[in-house]
């Protein structure tokens, strides 16, 4: 429970920073990340509130969305 608790706090100061760089600098490639760590928040949130077993397969595709994301951030980052 105490891993769930931290996974969440480090992925919304990753959320934060994201959206404060992209305010900052205006570049997208860091609020993709922060968003996607904003989806992993999601994810970590409904296992600390015992609602991930039902929600199984929409987990899943916030997981998948949120690697995606991350994927996309890098290619755009590497491609600049």
């Amino acid at each position: 429970m105490l891993e769930l608790v931290v996974n969440l706090i480090l992925c919304l100061i990753i959320l934060a920073l994201g959206i404060w760089a992209y305010i900052k600098k205006k570049y997208d490639v860091p609020l993709y990340i922060g968003i996607a760590f904003g989806l992993f928040a999601i994810s970590h949130l409904l296992h600390l509130l015992g609602l991930a077993a039902s929600l199984a397969a929409f987990l899943i595709v916030v997981r998948i969305v949120a690697y995606l994301l991350v994927i996309y951030a890098l290619t755009r980052l590497v491609k600049k």
